[in-house]
Formats: C-alpha cells, structure tokens, sequence
C-alpha cells in the first residue's frame, strides 16, 4: 500500500481527505468523529483511509492496559477505582493511536468481547476472565470497516453493537458472557467506513437507516478526471516503481519525515480545536434550520456545530464562520434527507436569494439576482425531483455554488 504522503489528491477526493485529517483531530482530543465515504469502486476510498494510520499521534495509557486507560480518566474494570498514586506506580506509556478493522467474518465476541481463552486454559492458574475485542481496544483511536452495506445487511448483530457505540459520545458497550458478570464500559472511537452505494445491497441509508444517521458526515468519492493526476497514478503504482523503493526519489525515510510533520501539523490543530468554540448566533442559525425544515435528527445539527468548527480548525481559521457552517451542509444532509427536503435546504442557504434565505437580516434590503444567475443553477430544464437518480442528486449538490457576500 502506498504510504499517506504519496498518495494523489485531486478534486474527487479532497473532501475525504480533509475529513480523515478532521476525525484525527477531534479523536485526539477525545470527541469521536464518525465518517463515511461512498463512491464507485476502485476509486482509493479504502486506500486513503488505511493508509491515514501513518500519520496518527501518539496518546498516554496506562502501562498494559489492554483498554487503552487514560491515566487521567481510567474507564476499565481494572483500572477506574484505581488513585491517583496507584496509577503513578503502574507507570504511564506511549503507543499509536489505535487503528483496527472489524470485518465482514467477525464474530460478536470478536468485535465486542469473549472469554479469555488463554486464561481459562492456564494449567498452572486458571481464570475466567474477559478479553475485550476490537471495539474497546480501539478506544481512543479508529476503527475502520469497509463495505458497511453489506454488513449492516449479513451482520444485524453487529450493527445493533455499533448503534451502541456511535450513538453517543463517548458509546457505551455492554460485554456479557454466560458466568461472568456483564461488563459495562464507555468506549471513545471514532468509526469510519467506506461503501459503494451503486453495489448491492444498497445505500446504507436504504438497508439500516439508524446506522446511517450515526454517521456525522458522508462524502461520496468522486472519479479522478485529470489526466496529469491518472499518469501519476499509473507511475506510483508500475511494477517498476515498486521494485525501485530505495532510489532517492523513493526513500522511505523521506516519507516518514512527511507523515512526522503531518503529525505534527494535526497536534496543533488539536490544541487549537481544544479551546475552539462557535459563535451564538451560529448556533441560532442551526437551530432555525432544525425547526423549520423540521429535521428529524439532532445528530445532523450537532454534527455541523462539531463540523464547522473541526473545518475552520484545519483552514487554521481563528474562529468558524458561516462559510464553514454552508461547506459542511452536504456532507452532513445528504444521508440524513430525502431529495425534497436536501434540495430545499440547500437553497434556503444560499444567501442570493434574498428574503427567503436563512442568514438575511430585517432592514437588508435583498438585492434582486440578475436573470443570468438564477439560470446557472438550472441550466437545464426542469424536473420533478421525485425522478431525479441518486447520482444526478449527487452531481446537482455538487454544481452549487455556495458562497456568500
């Protein structure tokens, strides 16, 4: 797999890219950020956000907790009753942020917990005791899961554990096994996902609409159309490079100092997203948009609160704006609308509309658009919406303009 640094950015892509590096950022400072890229196959979906494990920070746990304890907030069965001094004397280290996978073969014990085999068989001491899965391992860091249709279609077990954990921040996971007692543990992890939605079994918002909601935002993955961007793409991956890796162009020592100062660059931000606020009246805004679209959940606006600021953060903005809050809006509504409703949305924010729109004031007079500006947003004739497919849904949010005066 090509490492993060010399990976191709290009139009299709940056918004994917952009929310990886946002969901790094919020992760570390303890607030999951739960993302989810759809798109055609073989589009670099997967390859981009695997490939994010290397730029991940580092975070403090205490020595050998399998649960990944912050020293500061031990959440554990073994650790959360534990002093502070007590602490102190288990000592204090540092590992990678986690990053682990659940797949389409995983078992529920797996994913959540099962008992510690290795335990119960020690001839020597024999205990019954707990092996956290992958979820509670992966607190305070990723856990990633392609094809989340089709999982949320051949695993509802699965899917049930996941609407636990995404549906507030931190989840909560409850871990029983028959004889021991049920474990009940918060777990902080930010959950991303990829899927095509022009594949079977569907749209993930079609198959399990409440897994898709808990998805903060969902950026669909657009195809590569420059042709500078395809050679490249076809040079980075020839047989040829790939047997030249330690030539000067290729050093794998340039790429790790690359992904350092990404590191570096997203610990800043994490600093500066931790004393980050919004506004009020950008609040007010949000909660206008809720009531009067009556939207049905306040993940969306509590998304595009955490969004915008997360946006403004990695634009190294003082402070987020409205053009923050109008970016995000897709990304947020486009998995949680139907055609109908987004498209009403998406036009009530656009400011050139005059009385209509959501940010105009009482004594602003609304400046009549001219004729040849009103027809750029319809260059083509009309049509009722109810027949409007998903991609052209998807090519219409994408030929907007939002930007305000």
């Amino acid at each position: 797999m090509l490492p993060y640094a010399k990976l191709e950015r290009y139009e299709g892509n940056e918004a994917l890219f952009e929310l990886v590096m946002m969901s790094i950022v919020s992760t570390y400072d303890g607030e999951p950020l739960h993302i989810h890229a759809e798109g055609l196959r073989g589009t670099g979906k997967t390859t981009i956000m695997r490939a994010a494990r290397d730029i991940l920070p580092t975070i403090k746990r205490i020595t050998g907790c399998i649960y990944n304890c912050d020293p500061a907030d031990p959440h554990c069965p073994h650790h959360r009753n534990l002093s502070a001094q007590e602490i102190v004397d288990l000592g204090v280290e540092e590992i990678p942020m986690p990053f682990l996978e659940i797949s389409h073969s995983a078992k529920v014990g797996t994913v959540a917990g099962s008992i510690d085999l290795a335990k119960l068989t020690d001839g020597r001491n024999p205990e019954a005791r707990l092996l956290p899965g992958i979820i509670p391992q992966a607190h305070r860091g990723i856990i990633f899961i392609d094809e989340i249709n089709r999982l949320a279609d051949t695993a509802p077990e699965i899917t049930d554990i996941l609407l636990d954990v995404m549906g507030t921040k931190p989840g909560h996971l409850q871990i029983e096994e028959a004889g021991l007692p049920v474990v009940h543990i918060k777990v902080a992890v930010s959950v991303w996902a990829a899927s095509n939605p022009d594949e079977e079994p569907g749209p993930l918002e079609e198959i399990r609409r409440q897994l898709s909601d808990r998805f903060d935002m969902v950026c669909y993955m657009g195809r590569p159309t420059s042709e500078v961007v395809l050679a490249n793409i076809l040079k980075e991956n020839s047989h040829n490079t790939k047997i030249h890796t330690n030539n000067s162009s290729n050093n794998p020592g340039d790429y790790e100092k690359q992904h350092e100062r990404y590191t570096q660059i997203l610990l800043r931000w994490a600093e500066r997203y931790n004393q980050a606020d919004l506004p009020d009246f950008l609040r007010n805004y949000m909660a206008r948009l809720y009531v009067k679209h009556n939207l049905e959940s306040i993940r969306a606006i509590e998304a595009m609160q955490q969004g915008a600021v997360l946006y403004s953060t990695i634009k190294d903005r003082d402070q987020a704006s409205i053009n923050d809050v109008i970016h995000m809006l897709p990304l947020i509504l486009k998995h949680r609308l139907d055609s109908d409703t987004l498209i009403r949305v998406i036009n009530d924010v656009d400011v050139k509309s005059g009385k209509e729109s959501m940010f105009s004031f009482v004594n602003k007079k609304p400046n009549k658009p001219d004729i040849a500006e009103e027809t750029e947003y319809f260059k083509n004739s009309g049509r009722p919406l109810k027949e409007l497919k998903r991609q052209e849904l998807i090519n219409t949010e994408k030929s907007l303009d939002f930007q305000v005066d």
